[in-house]
């Protein structure tokens, strides 16, 4: 961070405020209704886990 008092305490409120906007907007948002997918993976997403594998076939999106 920096010596600044006073900047420290801006970027502390952008910051807030930034949070805050975002939470608002998730809420907001409707959940999107998507089909299941068909002969696809179980458990997480394997884009975000980084588990690029099923039956020895690495997929490359």
């Amino acid at each position: 961070m920096t010596d600044d008092p006073e900047k420290t305490a801006r970027l502390r409120a952008a910051a807030t405020r930034a949070l805050a906007e975002a939470e608002d907007r998730k809420r907001a948002t409707p959940p999107l209704d998507l089909p299941e997918e068909l002969g696809g993976r179980d458990g997480p997403e394997p884009i975000r886990f980084g588990d690029w594998e099923k039956k020895g076939i690495t997929c490359d999106f």
